[in-house]
């Protein structure tokens, strides 16, 4: 028996499901393995009038991170922890202006 400790156990997302079935058949497999997880609706998508729709988040303990993640590749749902680059804001305004620029000049064509 573990003894108990001041701190708190921390979770992490192992997986990214679609709806809620599919979640359920991650967390299956996890179980199958021993590895406890719970489902989370994923941010943006905690209303409940999606019922059963809308993406959910495997979590498991930090522990169980790496295998799970190993158990869950082969599904192509697990979630590697990759983050999509920040959006450089000079690049995204100079984009901006180029497309407003193409857009007054055809404009100023047609018209």
């Amino acid at each position: 028996m573990s003894t108990p400790s001041s701190e708190p156990e921390v979770s992490v997302r192992v997986a990214i499901a679609w709806h809620q079935a599919e979640a359920e058949m991650l967390q299956q497999i996890l179980e199958a393995e021993g590895i406890h997880s719970f489902l989370r609706r994923s941010p943006g998508f905690d209303v409940p009038e999606y019922l059963a729709s809308g993406p959910r988040d495997v979590v498991v303990r930090r522990a169980d991170e790496e295998r799970a993640r190993e158990l869950l590749l082969p599904t192509g749902k697990a979630d590697l922890g990759r983050r999509p680059k920040p959006v450089d804001p000079v690049r995204l305004l100079v984009i901006l202006i180029a497309v407003v620029a193409a857009t007054w000049v055809l404009l100023s064509v047609l018209l």
